[in-house]
């Protein structure tokens, strides 16, 4: 039988329960990491997601709330995908999973453990940043 409600009630769950899975996260590092904002450009990723699954994915952020869904203003065949508020709340734990990655992953990229050192620096003043040039529409990196 499956599941109607939430496993418990426990913060941790529902927080994995919102975001928990690989590809949900690795949506979200596409958007603030890269700037990544369609289907398409969501399907380019290196770990090369199957299309039912990113559309999957995508659905369910739209409806937990951490995306918004805007037509493209130029193509109107594509779809915007944004971080919305709660997104956006994600951002240092984002930071957080990269610094574990790059503490324990010899094979880090040198983007990232230099994008981490920054961080260990200051932390809040580097998650303002972000944050806000993530809502503006940017990201820390360029895409293309």
């Amino acid at each position: 039988m499956k599941r109607v409600g939430r496993k418990s009630d426990c913060p941790i769950n529902f927080a994995l329960e919102v975001f928990g899975d690989s590809w949900s996260l690795l949506i979200l590092r596409d958007i603030v990491f890269v700037g990544k904002k369609t289907y398409g450009e969501f399907l380019e990723s290196r770990e090369r997601i199957a299309t039912n699954v990113l559309a999957t994915r995508l659905e369910l952020l739209e409806r937990k709330g951490i995306l918004h869904k805007t037509p493209h203003p130029k193509d109107n065949r594509k779809d915007l995908y944004t971080l919305s508020e709660k997104g956006l709340d994600l951002i240092p734990i984002a930071f957080e999973m990269m610094s574990w990655g790059v503490a324990h992953d010899p094979k880090a990229e040198k983007p990232a453990v230099d994008f981490i050192k920054r961080f260990h620096r200051n932390k809040s003043k580097l998650i303002k940043e972000v944050t806000d040039k993530v809502r503006a529409g940017g990201s820390v990196f360029s895409f293309n």
